[in-house]
């Protein structure tokens, strides 16, 4: 029986009759692939269920019989797997030197995904940056292989995952450096931080830093403050981001937007409302999450950006042709949110067919017999519908001077059309998946209050240049054209002060584990490590053993960042003043005063 076998005997069962499927098997079915077998068994995969149930060990391990049915117990199941990796693994080192992951863990729903994946990649239906061409993908080899030829880099980012029972002070505001002010006039020194009459900061903010972090640092400032929040996040295909991520499947990708709406939701106003836009991998699954958060009466559309192109891999599929994006736009409350109706202009020869005018001067259209007059209030446009097809993606117009080597960017005009119907001049717009800074660079030039937030390193060339472009009225864009936009404005960038962020920076540049093993003094003598760790262990024996040796140098690198204490990544503003942090004088008074803590 089931009950009297060792776990290597029940795992190596499991694996026999789970060899029957293969969705969980790599080309030469040598491995589980376990990430994907726990995502089957979380949505109670039929296939998977039934293979598990027709072993009659299996089945009195993992099933309970409750009349005439089985009930698979699906967390001593995940449990167990977790528990019983392979032998002379990651997973087992992991464990040996004090870094395992606990059953209560396991099995704890409130969870905080930490760390924020790459986003500058290429997207399944996305675009090429080569010489403005544009290529589809329909399957994610082929991405995989463009991604190759092109020379594109391929980040690691691993995702901390944290239970809410691990959490000291991980959401304490964070102390902030690197402070700068742009103007026409140039980089400038920040002496002061405006504020309305209210007290409420009234600058344009650009911020890096964890996403999840900065928000938790702005709550006290604007909390119920940000008219619209509108963004971009990755969309979780397999061929962004987090395909590089160690477990970072549906569920846990689902986590990590929970933990970033819930707390985007106190910033809004009472009449405020979010816009978020995906494509079909996660949309469906979101929409759950968010009636949840926001409440399914908030739920006001389902935008549909069409943005179909015929060409490329996605015409020899062997389906119907993808080409849209959906939004989600969900209001603060159901009834009092901020809508500005937007009509959308008739076309010239729909003006035309009012040809004729009356003996008052009145214009005319006679059609059928019947005369129709020009309606000032009627005839000058229609109102949108839920469906945009008038917004051109850069997968239609590749050549478009607005464009940045960033796929997935998107066009002004769409931002523009947000902005324009959730908020008026002067309102606070808030992006915390900043990008290319679209969001941040159309709300400047629409004279709103922008907040943007952004953790890669891509803020520099991308975001922030573009922004600058946008003050000085240099940027080039169809928006820019439409409205004459000359520039004007400025903006205040920041940082989160890093702490052990740095050290994980530092262990994802490390070309080998040589480099790696001279890197683990400096993080046991100046950062904050996990208080389980066997620092002497690890020193003494493990980094000496062949078999760790011979583990990927990505194993090796996640290891390293699991050391890390993820509530000591950025430096809280209540230890700024610690000499060991060396953060300057002018950088304490302005957190201080960023955070009303000093008049």
């Amino acid at each position: 029986m089931a009950v009297n076998m060792d776990n290597k005997t029940i795992k190596q069962l499991i694996e026999k009759v789970l060899k029957a499927d293969g969705r969980l098997w790599n080309e030469d079915i040598t491995e589980l692939n376990q990430t994907l077998l726990l995502d089957l068994v979380e949505k109670i995969d039929e296939t998977v269920i039934d293979l598990l149930l027709q072993e009659k060990d299996l089945r009195e391990k993992f099933f309970v019989k409750i009349k005439d049915a089985y009930i698979f117990k699906t967390n001593d199941f995940r449990f167990f797997m977790e528990e019983n990796k392979e032998d002379n693994s990651y997973t087992a080192y992991k464990n040996r030197i004090g870094l395992t992951v606990g059953k209560k863990f396991l099995k704890d729903t409130d969870v905080v995904v930490l760390d924020f994946p790459y986003k500058d990649c290429v997207l399944e239906g996305g675009q090429s940056t080569e010489e403005g061409t544009d290529t589809y993908f329909e399957y994610s080899e082929k991405a995989e292989n463009y991604e190759e030829k092109q020379g594109k880099r391929k980040e690691i980012f691993f995702n901390s995952v944290l239970a809410h029972d691990e959490i000291d002070r991980l959401f304490d505001a964070k102390a902030l450096t690197n402070w700068k002010r742009f103007t026409k006039d140039g980089e400038q020194e920040v002496k002061e931080i405006k504020r309305d009459e209210d007290g409420t900061i009234k600058e344009n903010l650009i911020i890096k830093g964890n996403n999840l972090l900065a928000l938790h640092s702005l709550k006290k400032q604007f909390a119920g403050k940000v008219k619209l929040i509108y963004i971009d996040p990755p969309y979780n295909t397999g061929n962004d981001g987090f395909k590089y991520n160690d477990n970072f499947n549906h569920s846990t990708w689902l986590t990590f937007m929970k933990n970033r709406l819930e707390v985007a939701k106190e910033l809004l106003t009472n009449d405020g409302t979010i816009y978020v836009q995906l494509d079909y991998n996660e949309v469906h699954y979101l929409k759950v999450l968010m009636d949840d958060i926001f409440g399914k009466n908030n739920f006001q559309r389902e935008i549909i950006w069409d943005m179909t192109v015929l060409s490329g891999y996605k015409t020899i599929a062997k389906n119907w042709i993808r080409g849209h994006d959906s939004i989600l736009f969900y209001s603060k409350n159901p009834k009092n949110f901020k809508f500005n109706k937007l009509m959308q202009p008739h076309t010239k020869d729909y003006e035309k067919m009012f040809n004729k005018t009356d003996k008052d001067g009145r214009r005319i259209m006679i059609a059928h017999g019947k005369t129709r007059y020009w309606d000032e209030t009627k005839d000058k446009g229609k109102p949108f519908g839920d469906v945009w097809n008038d917004v051109m993606s850069f997968q239609q117009q590749p050549t478009s001077s607005e464009r940045m080597a960033f796929d997935g960017q998107k066009p002004e005009k769409l931002l523009e059309r947000i902005i324009l119907s959730a908020t008026d001049e002067g309102d606070i717009v808030l992006d915390f998946f900043g990008g290319t800074g679209t969001t941040s660079s159309v709300a400047t030039k629409l004279k709103r209050q922008t907040i943007t937030i952004e953790q890669m390193d891509y803020m520099e060339t991308k975001l922030k240049s573009r922004m600058i472009e946008t003050i000085n009225g240099t940027h080039n864009s169809v928006l820019s054209k439409t409205i004459n936009w000359k520039g004007g404005g400025d903006f205040i960038y920041f940082e989160l002060a890093k702490w052990n962020e740095t050290a994980k920076e530092k262990i994802l540049s490390c070309e080998n584990l040589k480099e790696l093993i001279k890197l683990f003094d400096e993080m046991s003598e100046k950062y904050f490590l996990s208080y389980n760790l066997k620092i002497k262990e690890f020193r003494e024996k493990v980094i000496k053993e062949e078999e760790f040796k011979n583990l990927t140098l990505d194993e090796q690198k996640k290891m390293f960042i699991g050391m890390l204490d993820n509530n000591q990544m950025y430096i809280n503003k209540t230890e700024m003043a610690d000499k060991k942090f060396g953060i300057d004088k002018k950088d304490q008074k302005l957190t201080s005063q960023f955070y009303n803590s000093e008049k």
